[in-house]
Order: structure tokens, then sequence, then C-alpha cells
């Protein structure tokens, strides 16, 4: 690969396991996403037409519309980690691709269910002798099988990374222990609100598109939160970076509330009263429920810790966005990477902040 391209879209240093990384994620949602589109033509060749939509004939579109958004977003992530040495988010990137690979494993169930649904309906949305079922079932097999190959995969890139991207902390945070612990921290924090985008998101698309029974206000109220989630989670960052203490307290009482809303969804979906509403995507929602309430958890600790953490050195290195990336004069007469294994750190006669 071409160093001055490399530099121009990753920054310095770059190496192959960088590129690898990006490989990777571009291939598995390549062949993902193109038998997803398979499944979706075969399934939509197999519809009877002339019928009024129900909510069983949305869920094939669904899953691939989100199966698009998630990697798609996934491949932002994995420029955004790489770009900023981010070692926190490629190991993050691992664990998403772990609930991608959970989200294709129900997708097996769900669609056999709406299927089957479809064709025992009356009048029927498809034919009982149709072979629709058969002709995807070995796809719906193969997706979870190719993601848990990838899984694997860049967690093995992302160990190889993790080593070549150690010393960007060092570079960037100095010797300090206390200090870097305080910038993981944070670092752990901004993942999460990366993730917790995706999943409130694939929540809310999923109840707004095949839950049936809602009312109005309920509606609104769904599609309002979306917009306002985005601003949640942009001022959440905004306010740890600035170690505004009244806003991060707002942003946490916000963040409770989220998180009674999860807990409620979640309960809803198991009422006698209300469950039949979400019977055609309820194990979808109960996953995304599920990691959201855990991600929204993870949150609050990490954002409370980041607040502990105010006032004690850390805003002049987190408000540099991007790390590791400065041209050599800017880094004084900073010695090589030292011997972390060995317990020696060189002295450097000038060292400033990358």
């Amino acid at each position: 690969m071409d160093h001055t391209v490399s530099n121009l879209i990753f920054g310095r240093p770059n190496t192959t396991w960088t590129w690898a990384f990006m490989i990777t994620t571009i291939i598995q949602a390549g062949i993902v996403l193109a038998i997803e589109a398979y499944i979706f033509a075969k399934f939509q060749e197999s519809l009877m037409t002339g019928l009024p939509t129900i909510p069983l004939v949305k869920t094939i579109p669904t899953y691939l519309t989100l199966f698009i958004f998630g990697f798609l977003y996934q491949l932002v992530l994995v420029y955004d980690s790489l770009r900023l040495k981010n070692t926190i988010q490629v190991i993050g990137l691992c664990i998403y691709n772990v609930g991608m690979l959970i989200y294709a494993s129900i997708q097996y169930d769900q669609i056999n269910r709406a299927i089957s649904g479809l064709s025992n309906n009356s009048p029927p949305y498809i034919m009982a002798d149709n072979p629709v079922w058969s002709n995807i079932k070995p796809f719906l097999l193969a997706v979870p099988c190719i993601i848990a190959f990838f899984t694997i995969a860049m967690s093995v890139i992302a160990w190889k990374l993790y080593d070549e991207f150690a010393w960007t902390i060092y570079k960037h945070i100095s010797a300090d222990l206390r200090m870097k612990r305080r910038f993981l921290t944070f670092q752990i924090y901004i993942a999460l609100l990366k993730f917790d985008f995706f999943f409130f998101l694939g929540f809310t698309v999923q109840f707004l598109v095949i839950v049936t029974g809602k009312t109005d206000a309920e509606l609104g109220l769904t599609i309002a939160a979306i917009p306002i989630t985005v601003l949640i989670l942009f001022m959440a960052a905004f306010w740890t970076r600035r170690e505004n203490v009244f806003g991060m307290v707002a942003i946490m009482v916000l963040y409770i509330c989220g998180l009674a809303y999860f807990i409620f969804k979640l309960a809803r979906m198991y009422q006698e009263s209300h469950k039949a509403f979400y019977l055609p995507v309820r194990k979808n929602l109960t996953s995304f429920a599920v990691i959201t309430i855990v991600l929204i958890v993870l949150t609050i600790t990490n954002g409370t810790a980041c607040m502990l953490n105010f006032n004690k050195g850390l805003k002049q290195h987190v408000m540099k966005r991007k790390i590791g990336d400065a041209e050599p004069e800017k880094l004084g007469h900073m010695t090589e990477l030292p011997d972390l294994k060995s317990g020696h750190v060189p002295v450097s006669s000038r060292m400033t902040i990358d």
C-alpha cells in the first residue's frame, strides 16, 4: 500500500495490520449484504400481489435495512478507530461484531416465523407450496457462520493492533500512570456513546416499522426521540471534553430516563395485553433492548468516572481529537519508543504532547 495514500487516510504511523482490519470489515460487509439482498429479493418474489401491507411483510425488509445500516456504521467506526489509533474502540468493534452475530442468529427463527405466518394468513400472502423458505434457509444459516469467522479474524488483527497502537498512548499522555487511567476511562466513555447510537436506533426503527398497536402519542414521542438522542450523545461527548459538571449532571439524568424507558419497553413486550403487537419482532427487540440497557449502565458508570477525573489535568489531552498524527518536528527531541516489557523508560530532553 502506498505510504502517501495511507498517511492521508489514517495519519501517521500506518501499518499492514491497520489496512488488514479495514479490508476485513469491508469484505465481511460486502458478503453479508449480498446474501441479505438475495434473501430480500427471494422474499419479495414470493409475496402475492394486490394485498394490503401487514407487519409481517415488513419483517425481512427491516432486517435488510438494519444490516445495511449496521455494517455501514461499522465501517465508519473502523475508519474512525484506525484514524484515531483508538485501541479501545477497535476492541469495541469486535464486540459489536458479536452483537451482529447474535442479530443474524435470531434472524433465522424470526424469518421462519414470518414466512409461516404469511403462508397461514387468511388470505395467504405466500402460497403454502412456495419454496421460498427452502431457497433462503441455507443462506440464513450461512450468515451467522460468516460473521463468526470474520469476528475471529477481526479479534486476531485487533490483538496485533493493540501492540502497535500502545505506544501512542505513551506518547500522548507520557509516563504518568494515573493520567493514563483517566485517559483510558475517557476513551471507553466516548466509544460507548458511539455504540449506544446504533443499538438505540436499531431498536427504534424496528419498533416504528413492525410493531402495531402504537398510540399517536407513543408514535410521536418515539419519532421525536431519535434526533433528541443524537443531540444527547453529541452533548455528552462535548461536556466531557470540556469538563463541564453541570452539563454532565444533566446528561446523567437523561441517561437514567433512557434506562427507565428501555426497561419499561422490555417489560411491556411480555405483558399479556401487549405482547401480540410485538410477536413479529419480539426476539430482536428483546436483544436490542437488553444490549442497550447494558450499554446505558456502562455509559453511566464510565460517565461518572469521567466526572470524578475532572480538573485533574486530563482536559488538555482529550481536547486533541487525533492521536499519533503529529509531524516529527512537532514532537520535540523525542526518543524512540521505549521497551515497555523491560521496564526501561528513556528520558527525553524535551517532550511535548502530540
